[in-house]
């Protein structure tokens, strides 16, 4: 599976207007692991910024005079996403933005939907967490990612956060360590673990503490994520014992 964590900076906030893309920021997974490959890129916008747009990258018209225009650069971004699944925070922002300049270039390299399916990770925090704040910056709070550096928005700096948390949005059991198995020698991921739910569960014996304490670590686990845990699944044997006397 490929995957392209995808953001953008623009000129202002509506491409209706006018406004243009400024930065494409874009980092590949391959089976949810980064793959080292990166899509990055400043652009002349050939048109000022709105009122607060510059305040929100830090980018200048002189800084991007020299800079590539959105048409010389088309065909390698493509060439980058092509086929895979974008993964966009808020995407029908960066999504309209960039069908905007690919219209702008004629009907030949139509939209990005024509390309790739989409994945949007506003709406799945959303589902999630309905009712709370679901910016990219809360998203870092609610899952301790550090997002200290993000002082100004940049295009290859939040699809880096974007990424780490789209895979703790979407994995919920990573924190107790079932993931693919890495083959040490060949360096490339092994064949999914798979567990026997129907299979006899040990039964084990343990102290009032010790079993408060396994209860309060699966409620954050299932907190975690969303509502359930891969230990509900089995029905393991678990008997609080008197501990022994020294």
């Amino acid at each position: 599976m490929r995957q392209i964590i995808l953001d953008t900076e623009t000129t202002g906030l509506s491409w209706e207007r006018g406004h243009r893309v400024v930065e494409i920021g874009c980092i590949e997974l391959v089976e949810r692991r980064p793959s080292g490959r990166t899509f990055h890129r400043y652009l002349n916008p050939e048109r000022d910024f709105e009122a607060g747009a510059q305040e929100v990258t830090g980018l200048t018209l002189e800084f991007l005079a020299d800079k590539p225009k959105f048409a010389e650069i088309v065909d390698e971004f493509l060439a980058f996403i092509d086929g895979a699944e974008l993964v966009i925070h808020n995407a029908a922002f960066d999504v309209g933005f960039l069908d905007y300049e690919l219209s702008r270039l004629g009907p030949q390299y139509g939209r990005l939907a024509d390309r790739c399916s989409i994945e949007d990770t506003l709406a799945l925090a959303r589902q999630r967490f309905p009712g709370q704040r679901n910016s990219l910056d809360a998203l870092c709070r609610r899952f301790d990612i550090d997002n200290s550096h993000r002082q100004l928005h940049g295009a290859l700096l939040d699809a880096q956060l974007l990424a780490e948390v789209y895979l703790a949005l979407t994995s919920g059991q990573s924190e107790i360590g079932f993931a693919l198995a890495e083959d040490a020698e060949a360096g490339t991921a092994a064949a999914e673990l798979r567990y026997d739910l129907t299979a006899p569960r040990p039964r084990v014996r343990v102290s009032e503490d010790e079993l408060a304490a396994h209860a309060a670590r699966l409620e954050k686990l299932r907190a975690k994520a969303g509502g359930q845990c891969v230990w509900d699944a089995v029905e393991p044997r678990i008997e609080a014992v008197e501990a022994e006397p020294a």
